[in-house]
């Protein structure tokens, strides 16, 4: 597993509880969290259910994303991107990241992730790659709305929020593919 740590050069921000009833931080993902869509056995490519409290004072809305930085791509790999959270929404139901999104608070939105789909993909990591970390963050901003097009990429909405992010709330699971 590489050291590579996403959050190495950005700004610091405020730590706030983010928790899980279907992933567990530095523990293995269950097999629905994986991608049926790349052709892992049992994956379900379900988005995992995500709850926070805690974030700063002054919150007007959230971005949920999941990142692996241990995809052989010199740049990691997004696996999904949710933007214009409304602040009130302190929740999300596993699968709400399917193709449809309709489970998604009004006004929030999914954007392409690295396999241009504007969805939650599940891990597929390359066998015998060795463990992933997928990092599952929930960002605190600043605006209601970021500003960026339903199109935009996953890094472009990164760098938009930079200066924007007043916490973040981070689980990592892991995942392994040994065949």
């Amino acid at each position: 597993m590489s050291a590579n740590n996403p959050f190495a050069r950005l700004p610091e921000a405020k730590s706030f509880t983010v928790t899980s009833t279907t992933v567990t931080d530095s523990a293995p993902l269950p097999p629905e969290q994986y991608s049926g869509i790349f052709g892992v056995p049992g994956g379900r490519d379900a988005s995992p259910q995500l709850s926070w409290s805690g974030a700063p004072e002054g919150t007007k809305s959230y971005a949920v994303t999941v990142y692996d930085a241990d995809a052989p791509t010199g740049s990691g790999f997004w696996h999904w991107a949710v933007a214009d959270i409304p602040a009130t929404v302190t929740d999300l139901a596993e699968g709400v990241g399917d193709d449809t999104g309709s489970g998604l608070p009004e006004g929030a939105f999914q954007l392409p992730n690295d396999a241009r789909a504007a969805r939650y993909i599940g891990a597929a990591p390359p066998a015998g790659h060795g463990p992933h970390r997928y990092f599952t963050v929930v960002h605190a901003l600043d605006v209601e709305s970021i500003g960026v097009p339903a199109d935009a990429t996953p890094a472009f909405l990164g760098f938009t929020m930079a200066g924007h992010i007043l916490g973040r709330a981070v689980l990592v699971p892991t995942g392994e593919n040994p065949a």
